[in-house]
């Protein structure tokens, strides 16, 4: 049993990565149908909470029926995080987590995300001032390091442990190399391997197939897989990584039906939620891989993705259904 703070969880645990515009309650919950362990919302600004921004109080929501779900925020001010889980506490999450990993330049730019493994004495107190904040478990999710030359992480998570981190995830690639090139699982393993390490560590980055899930659990002896791309447009991945693992064969190819049926209430939920607009606009990247390995397909992927209305795209769904509904994937 792997657990974070209180929270009980299965051995090697499969969490759903926090990723921008894709883990929204609508992908959540499908994800958590399929065997998620725990989820985690969209990484969400500290500054853009403070000052009550929208977008950012938006992705505040979170169900019941996600949980154990944790809440991911991302800042540089010490300050402005405080007063961060402050707001984010009154929305009830299992878990606070924060982001000390994206690499993309806005975020970095402001010394938050990646850009914080340049002052890992920063990432430290941060850490720990969030910790004394709450009663709700921190845990962080980072990257090796800054780039090659930097890459401290084994220090890093240990000095993260003993300011009051619960658990850890890391990405297998340095900020320099953004999401490019292969992610190395060495250096998370001997973070796990340090024997004065008593928290979950969870790796993160290419974790594509089932037999990656078992090689990072067996061969790199990690505590459990936080788990991105592979998922979008494939909430059946954690089913799919869990029966291989009990089984040892793989699931049987999601139908089209299924997939289809996905995919209607995936853009239902999103407009649900969101409304027409963004909910047609933020369910169009799943729909390559929804509907993967379909030969002549184009056209109806095209309808799905260039219409702005959701009849349309519902539509789409109908005729994809009619004329490939028998369709056998292998």
């Amino acid at each position: 049993m792997v657990k974070i703070g209180s929270i009980e969880l299965p051995e090697f645990p499969l969490l759903l990565a926090p990723m921008e515009d894709v883990s929204d309650p609508p992908f959540r919950a499908l994800c958590k149908e399929q065997g998620a362990d725990v989820v985690y919302t969209e990484f969400i600004s500290s500054e853009g909470l403070i000052r009550d921004a929208v977008k950012s109080t938006m992705k505040l929501d979170i169900y019941e029926k996600e949980r154990p779900v944790g809440i991911q925020i991302f800042g540089a001010n010490l300050d402005s995080m405080l007063q961060a889980i402050d707001i984010v506490e009154k929305s009830n999450p299992d878990i606070i987590d924060i982001n000390f990993g994206c690499p993309v330049k806005k975020v970095v730019s402001k010394g938050a995300g990646a850009g914080i493994l340049k002052d890992v004495c920063l990432m430290e107190k941060l850490t720990a001032e969030m910790v004394k904040r709450t009663n709700l478990p921190v845990t962080v999710k980072t990257r090796l390091g800054w780039d090659h030359d930097s890459i401290h992480i084994v220090e890093v998570a240990e000095r993260l442990q003993d300011v009051g981190c619960a658990a850890i995830s890391i990405h297998g690639r340095t900020r320099a190399q953004m999401y490019k090139g292969a992610a190395d699982w060495g250096p998370i393993a001997e973070v796990k391997n340090n024997p004065r390490m008593h928290i979950p560590v969870f790796g993160n980055g290419d974790v594509n197939t089932p037999e990656r899930a078992i090689e990072m659990r067996d061969q790199y002896g990690l505590d459990g897989a936080m788990i991105g791309r592979a998922t979008i447009g494939n909430p059946w991945f954690f089913k799919q990584v869990k029966h291989f693992m009990q089984t040892g064969q793989h699931l049987s190819p999601i139908s089209m039906l299924e997939r289809v049926g996905a995919a209607r209430r995936h853009l239902q939920m999103a407009i649900d939620w969101k409304g027409e607009v963004l909910g047609v606009l933020e369910t169009r990247r799943h729909y390559t891989n929804y509907f993967k390995g379909i030969p002549d397909f184009k056209p109806f992927r095209t309808k799905m993705v260039t219409s702005d209305h959701s009849a349309d795209v519902f539509a789409a769904f109908d005729e994809v259904e009619a004329v490939f509904g028998d369709y056998q994937f292998v």
